[in-house]
């Protein structure tokens, strides 16, 4: 651990103040006495390390005797027997799942169930509740900053209104996340048949592309730059696999002018554009009517062809990994060989649904397995790059570098706190291998996103989660009593005393 000479700004403030209390700088939180794993150029990592905020930014970083002689606190927060790093980055998850965790997963009734659900069976409230739930999950696991698809990335988006995506999106503003909501269109051919409920009463609409368009620019003038650059709006159209649904003529036509509008649309708005299930051949088929490059962040990209890798570098287009999908164990994901062409990768989680939750530390783990395993070599994916892909590669492939993904001075304040002093992590040394293997999120004990504390000491301390927790409940039941699915809840045939579930 390096205990430096040197504090980026700090040294400054250090050299020409007096010491004494009244010299003091004022500033409005001083996290004191952690050890902080800053994730900055130098990769430092502080033993008694201090982080002071003003605002929504750090202001200095370095050692806790220096800090708090320099800098007098409107409130400390005690970091001793703990960790501080930046917030983790979750990728790539979806807004709806929460509400749909494990129905019909070892049947081939889930993804038929989430598109019923999310189009057919679907409130305002649904949408409401999911966000809530599922941004006190993630603040609860320490993810600051999330991406998620409004729907199935694939199958549904819930763009035929307005108001859905409102909710949405005032609920996240509620708990307090940085968010990306990636919104967009269905797949052709259209229109769209999407219920809309009043109580008990409902009301089927037709939906066209052009609707879903409008309703998604909308969304983008309402949300994106909105509670103090937190909440923003991010493109998405689903990946065609020629393979898999081989179009021609007017068909294959209508997918390249919808996915090169809607493309057009996010270059308009400088937004994020992203693409969720790429595999072999479709990276090739997005390039060649012009969706690709910086600003795109393609997901699972699995078994990609050598041409498409060096497309990628090209245009250099982002990857999000997630090690814990049914992708992954489909087809391999080829991260040692895009990450030694300079492909910037980052994780999701693919979450919350069907298998798998909001905690990277967990997918961190999956992934060192995930590889390793192909390779047959335990020295594959260091943990510290691993860290990278959840921090600064994920801030990198996010456009969002600038502002967070480590503990920098004049970047966000997007900090948790990592309970180190637990059985599973002493002896409290070796930070950085205990947080890559050891920490699970529930060793998150406080959290901050843009300055302001989210968590702290385990308590949630924006919403009212025991409300939360009922209002879920009470959503994800009425969801499955509109769409008569609850046969979905039942354990499957084929679940105890075999080798594999039938086919």
């Amino acid at each position: 651990m390096h205990r430096p000479l040197a504090i980026t700004l700090a040294t400054l403030s250090l050299a020409s103040c007096g010491g004494g209390a009244g010299d003091r700088e004022p500033v409005d939180i001083l996290i004191t006495g952690g050890t902080v794993i800053t994730m900055d150029s130098s990769r430092r990592v502080l033993e008694d390390g201090a982080v002071a905020i003003t605002r929504d930014r750090i202001v200095a970083i370095g050692l806790t005797a220096d800090l708090t002689a320099t800098y007098a606190a409107r409130e400390t927060i005690n970091a001793d027997k703990k960790i501080v790093m930046p917030g983790l980055i979750d990728g790539h998850g979806h807004a709806g799942h929460g509400l749909v965790k494990s129905m019909g997963m070892d049947t081939d009734e889930w993804y038929p169930a989430t598109e019923t659900i999310y189009a057919r069976g679907s409130t305002v409230d649904f949408w409401r509740a999911e966000a809530l739930l599922t941004g006190v999950e993630r603040v609860r696991f320490g993810v600051t900053t999330a991406l998620s698809y409004f729907g199935g990335g694939d199958m549904i988006t819930r763009t035929d209104d307005v108001k859905y995506g409102n909710a949405y999106m005032q609920a996240t503003a509620d708990v307090g996340l940085r968010y990306i909501l990636a919104v967009g269109p269905r797949r052709p051919p259209f229109p769209k048949t999407y219920t809309d409920w009043n109580r008990d009463s409902s009301t089927d609409v037709a939906v066209t592309f052009a609707q879903q368009l409008a309703v998604s620019e909308e969304l983008i003038k309402t949300w994106h730059g909105a509670a103090d650059g937190r909440l923003n709006i991010a493109m998405m159209f689903p990946t065609h696999r020629q393979e898999e649904t081989p179009l021609s003529g007017a068909a294959l036509e209508e997918v390249i002018q919808q996915a090169q509008a809607t493309r057009d649309l996010s270059r308009r708005y400088k937004l994020l554009f992203t693409q969720d299930g790429h595999t072999t051949n479709s990276v090739k088929f997005a390039h060649s009517i012009g969706l690709l490059g910086p600003d795109a962040l393609l997901s699972h990209a699995t078994e990609l062809t050598p041409e498409e890798i060096a497309i990628l570098v090209q245009t250099r287009t982002n990857i999000v990994h997630n090690p814990s999908a049914n992708a992954a164990t489909r087809r391999r994901f080829q991260l040692v060989e895009l990450l030694d062409a300079g492909v910037t990768v980052m994780l999701g989680s693919d979450g919350v649904a069907p298998d798998r939750s909001y905690d990277m530390f967990r997918h961190m783990f999956q992934a060192m397995r995930y590889h390793r395993f192909y390779w047959r070599d335990t020295k594959v994916l260091p943990p510290g790059k691993v860290l990278e892909m959840v921090t600064i590669d994920a801030a990198r492939a996010l456009g969002m570098e600038r502002d967070i993904g480590s503990l920098d001075v004049g970047k966000k304040a997007d900090i948790i706190l990592i309970d180190w002093f637990r059985p599973h992590m002493v002896p409290m040394n070796m930070p950085l291998y205990r947080v890559a293997y050891f920490a699970n999120g529930n060793d998150v004990t406080t959290v901050l996103v843009n300055g302001r504390i989210l968590m702290r000491d385990r308590v949630v301390l924006t919403v009212n989660e025991t409300e939360v927790l009922t209002l879920a409940q009470r959503e994800a039941d009425a969801a499955i009593r509109r769409t008569g699915l609850d046969s979905l809840l039942r354990t499957p045939e084929g679940f105890w005393g075999t080798s594999r579930f039938p086919d």
